[in-house]
């Protein structure tokens, strides 16, 4: 009796398949652990708490025709879309997280967190 196989020359073998033996072969690896890695959904944060983030705080913003742009000079106005004491909004790369007021602190501007976005709302604003 041989023990050649009935398929066809030239036919891929499914993927790790043993020629030999003619069976697929388990994986060498072993699975992952939740224990690798130091335990846990509590130290995840931890893994990215030393990326740096772009924060910006949007004052406001205007359309106009290149025309109008090419002709600002110095002292020109530029009218925002906002109203003055609105909330300006605090963008984490590129995403709202939380709205705020301007405030001076040692001769600079910063903002008052006044709402924070919940991640549910932020949710609901990128499936729109």
């Amino acid at each position: 009796m041989s023990t050649e196989s009935t398929s066809s020359p030239g036919a891929a073998e499914p993927l790790g398949a043993d020629p030999k033996r003619g069976k697929i072969q388990p994986s060498p690896y072993s699975l992952l652990d939740e224990s690798v890695g130091g335990g846990g959904a509590a130290n995840d944060i931890e893994l990215v708490m030393d990326v740096p983030v772009q924060i910006t705080v949007e004052l406001g913003r205007s359309k106009m025709q290149i025309r109008q742009l090419v002709a600002l000079t110095y002292g020109a106005v530029i009218e925002l879309d906002v109203h003055a004491g609105d909330p300006l909004d605090v963008v984490v790369n590129g995403t709202l997280v939380a709205q705020g007021e301007v405030v001076i602190v040692n001769d600079r501007y910063a903002i008052r967190l006044t709402d924070i976005v919940t991640p549910a709302e932020r949710l609901r604003k990128l499936n729109r």
